[in-house]
């Protein structure tokens, strides 16, 4: 097992371990990332917030990654990276969500939902639960200001579903994520997704401050020191394999990895096949944490426009299209994703999905009902988190 550095070395230290080049990109970076690149990046190599220019860790080399125990495609150094087991127990709802893990594929299903109503989650949470084996918290696709994660959690709670607490570092700085991170643990999530996120000039909040006081990399080894806690979530991250610059992925990923993250989620990167290559490289590195690949849920022109805004050139070629030529979208657009499931469920390496979505203003709880169908279709049955609660509005 490689080195865990965040604890040996304290996430208020990180940050020195980089070369002078790496430090360089970083005071240039609108992130103020030390170990990018994001998942930001434009095809032609422009950073995704306007005005900033060239990304600046387009280059830097990758002989400059500053981790020992990372295995790089360029050095071929280092130690095989493992998500084995850590030093402290799981909480509840992360031992469930492993021994499910353990006996069939997951489903983890984004929270698709009004960003500012307490009734409005709820009734989302209500359209999901029994369907999924948790519910992924993360950024309203079109508000910068909405609930915080560790009350979505408890909003969830109130409907039986398990929550995976989506943490950014665009909002709050190390000491609020760690707050942050205890509450959600005292919420009962099973995980914490842990992401560097959107710089706020991309959103509808353009004069708000960018914190960035951590990244990705830095987030996940907090999430695995922060706060007192008895038992800890499990502690997942993204992979963007299809996002440039490509060649810088994989070592991004396995730093993550090398950090203490236990999930690995896959995002969209052209179908089965590709997904499969990706995973591959994951799992020939070491890692032997649980992996989910991205699973996109899209039923009207709505959800096709959400979908698309963010990963139109990542999705299998003629899947949106496919969909929207149909007679009929709604039906066509799921058994699109369930057969899409299956073959990512076929892909070695691969222990369950996510399922992506999104929805414009008063769609949401159509858009959790299609998730839903879509998990029935892939397991066959409901997923043993519970019966749907009585007394909720569906």
């Amino acid at each position: 097992m490689s080195t865990l550095w965040p604890h040996s070395v304290g996430v208020t230290n990180i940050r020195a371990l980089a070369s002078d080049a790496w430090a360089a990109a970083a005071a240039r970076c609108p992130k103020h990332m030390a170990h990018g690149p994001c998942a930001g990046v434009r095809a032609d190599g422009s950073c995704e917030v306007t005005g900033a220019g060239r990304c600046p860790y387009l280059d830097v080399a990758d002989r400059d990654w500053p981790y020992p125990g990372v295995l790089t495609p360029a050095s071929g150094v280092g130690a095989p990276v493992s998500a084995g087991a850590r030093a402290w127990p799981r909480s509840p709802a992360a031992a469930r969500f492993l021994a499910t893990a353990a006996q069939r594929p997951v489903v983890l299903a984004d929270l698709v939902a009004p960003a500012l109503s307490a009734d409005g989650v709820r009734a989302c949470a209500a359209e999901i639960a029994g369907f999924a084996d948790a519910c992924l918290t993360g950024d309203h696709p079109g508000a910068r200001v909405q609930f915080p994660p560790s009350y979505r959690a408890r909003l969830l709670a109130d409907e039986g579903v398990v929550a995976w607490a989506g943490i950014n570092c665009r909002d709050r700085n190390r000491v609020a994520i760690e707050g942050e991170i205890a509450a959600c643990a005292d919420a009962g999530v099973a995980g914490v997704h842990c992401v560097t996120g959107d710089h706020p000039g991309t959103g509808d909040r353009p004069d708000a401050a960018a914190v960035f006081d951590l990244d990705s990399i830095e987030l996940v080894g907090l999430a695995g020191t922060a706060g007192a806690l008895a038992a800890r979530p499990l502690r997942s991250v993204a992979h963007a394999p299809a996002a440039p610059p490509v060649a810088k992925r994989l070592a991004r990923l396995l730093a993550k990895v090398d950090a203490g993250a236990d999930v690995v989620v896959v995002d969209h990167c052209g179908g089965a096949g590709r997904l499969a290559d990706a995973v591959a490289a994951v799992r020939a590195a070491g890692f032997s944490g649980l992996v989910l690949g991205c699973v996109p849920v899209v039923t009207s022109a709505d959800t096709a426009k959400v979908i698309a805004s963010f990963a139109a050139q990542q999705l299998p070629p003629g899947y949106l299209d496919a969909i929207m030529s149909a007679p009929d979208p709604a039906q066509s657009g799921l058994a699109a994703a369930a057969a899409l499931a299956h073959a990512v469920l076929a892909v070695p390496g691969v222990d369950g999905v996510n399922l992506s979505a999104g929805a414009g203003p008063g769609r949401e709880r159509g858009v959790m009902r299609a998730m839903a169908e879509v998990s029935r279709r892939v397991l066959g049955a409901r997923a043993p988190s519970g019966p749907r609660p009585a007394g909720r509005a569906s």
